[in-house]
């Protein structure tokens, strides 16, 4: 019964979670017996009137400082299942053994039993048909990244072409399809990790694979897509700017907004790939010039309050550069960490391999410069 109980609860749909609840269930009746075992001795001391009321005292502080210990952030995310095993188990031997004599030999065919469950789970899952939690975590954080692009790129095709085809895309809501997954994602990626912290190392990713940069990655894509939601406000103001001020920064906006999207798709491509992004920092240090070139053109209009849509709309691009940049510093702390491989120049399209030769071109005058000042200070 224990066998069949112990697949039943502990068999999840990824290897991670199947291995987390496994590896919680065994060591928490594992720890339970032995203590329950302890403290059916030291009941037994005083005699046989006082053995029920010391169980029972013993079950019910075990119990009480459990239930609290599973409060604790920490242990609420991982060992949550094996506490309430621990509370369960301490119980089931404690009690029964006031009233059998057999009681070692019941710990250990729970131990035995739930062995035969928890192994019978972790072939299982592990090699017919396995599902990782890790690829699903690692899909998913760069699904979302790119999703930020492709939101952006279309609000660049949108920005530029302001008229009826607006409100067309609105009623579809076709390019926005993405924006309110990235928004909703966080218990998602949360529980993906955890999952993934359980798990082997298979595949390319390695033992202690750095899962909680997943989650600051995750952390910085909903900051960003929570300043998209607020560009998206744009398009549904019914406040707009005169169109000779539309057509000043029109064209300068929509390029910007395009470009942030192929720098967020570059990324989501380098992480998917699980390769070293292509000096992303590079195109988002342009948009901000850029950008602040805009916002100085639209303080020096003196008809402020007519570019104030104009200029919040500036102001929310200039937000989301800042936003690109800090996902492309997460995303290549995460590349350092995790051993990303170098990208093939093969395999590269034509603006990627500029890029890239530009990304060469950087490192070779930062390894020039910082040699160069090693030899002014050996010099002196």
């Amino acid at each position: 019964m224990w066998a069949i109980a112990t697949v039943l609860l502990v068999f999840e749909f990824s290897v991670g979670a199947t291995i987390g609840k496994c590896l919680n269930r065994g060591l928490a009746t594992l720890v339970a017996s032995a203590l329950a075992l302890g403290a059916l001795h030291l009941a037994s001391i005083p005699g046989k009137h006082a053995e029920p009321i010391l169980i029972g005292m013993f079950v019910f502080v075990q119990a009480v400082a459990s239930t609290f210990i599973r409060f604790l952030p920490k242990v609420k995310a991982s060992y949550d299942y094996g506490m309430l095993i621990f509370i369960l188990t301490f119980c089931l031997v404690s009690i029964s053994g006031i009233r059998t004599n057999e009681i070692f030999k019941l710990a250990c065919m729970r131990l035995l039993t739930i062995f035969v469950g928890a192994s019978t789970s972790l072939l299982v899952s592990i090699f017919v048909c396995p599902v990782w939690a890790s690829e699903d975590l690692h899909k998913l954080v760069a699904q979302n990244i790119e999703n930020l692009g492709n939101f952006l790129e279309a609000f660049a095709d949108e920005f530029s072409n302001k008229s009826s085809s607006i409100t067309k895309s609105q009623n579809d809501g076709s390019f926005l399809s993405g924006l309110n997954s990235v928004l909703d994602s966080k218990n998602n990626e949360e529980t993906l990790a955890n999952f993934a912290s359980w798990e082997p190392m298979h595949g390319q990713f390695a033992y202690r694979h750095p899962w909680e940069q997943y989650l600051k990655i995750g952390n910085l894509t909903r900051q960003c897509a929570s300043r998209l939601e607020a560009l998206r406000g744009y398009l549904n103001s019914k406040i707009q700017a005169p169109e000779e001020i539309n057509e000043i920064v029109q064209e300068a906006l929509s390029e910007m907004s395009s470009e942030s999207g192929k720098a967020l798709k570059q990324l989501a491509r380098a992480i998917e790939t699980m390769t070293k992004p292509l000096s992303p920092n590079l195109r988002v240090e342009n948009l901000k010039i850029e950008l602040k070139n805009q916002k100085s053109l639209l303080k020096s209009n003196c008809y402020l309050l007519q570019v104030i849509p104009v200029a919040g709309v500036a102001s929310l691009l200039i937000d989301i550069a800042i936003c690109v940049e800090n996902i492309g510093d997460a995303i290549n702390e995460l590349a350092s960490c995790a051993k990303f491989k170098s990208p093939d120049p093969n395999e590269l399209g034509e603006e990627s391999k500029k890029e890239y030769r530009i990304d060469i071109l950087v490192n070779e005058s930062s390894v020039a410069n910082q040699e160069a000042q090693s030899s002014v200070q050996a010099r002196s």
